[in-house]
């Protein structure tokens, strides 16, 4: 069963818990070797199965919106990872009035859709989502 952590930017358990994952050459490929960044303006959303870091999601609380950017999900449950993850965050952003937007890896789409997001702009790797109110 996973379980979702949701912690801030600055949190010293999220160094610990994400730091070798995002340090991983492997884990920067998936993310098409750009960093994840953090800061206090961030709240991560870490899912945990077998006492293991299986995926997260960093969400970006910016001032016109909110925006998940650079994720990830490990091969095993991938999928189910993802959905996991953007359950908890769909939920956590319900009542907020400002919008939850998505830079999402292409592969990523049907998940993020299947989550109620619909495209706003597609490049080559990367499609802009944002959440249906």
């Amino acid at each position: 069963m996973i379980q979702i952590l949701k912690l801030q930017g600055t949190d010293k358990q999220l160094y610990q818990l994400v730091g070798p994952l995002v340090m991983n050459p492997k884990v920067l490929q998936y993310n098409n070797g750009y960093p994840f960044k953090t800061g206090e303006q961030f709240v991560w959303y870490i899912a945990v199965e077998k006492r293991k870091v299986a995926g997260f999601i960093p969400l970006d609380l910016r001032k016109k919106g909110h925006i998940i950017n650079n994720y990830y999900a490990g091969p095993e449950g991938h999928n189910e990872t993802i959905g996991t993850l953007l359950d908890a965050i769909v939920a956590d952003e319900g009542e907020s009035t400002l919008p939850l937007l998505a830079v999402v890896q292409t592969p990523h789409q049907h998940l993020f859709a299947q989550k109620g997001f619909e495209v706003i702009k597609s490049w080559k790797l990367y499609i802009k989502m944002q959440k249906i109110q």
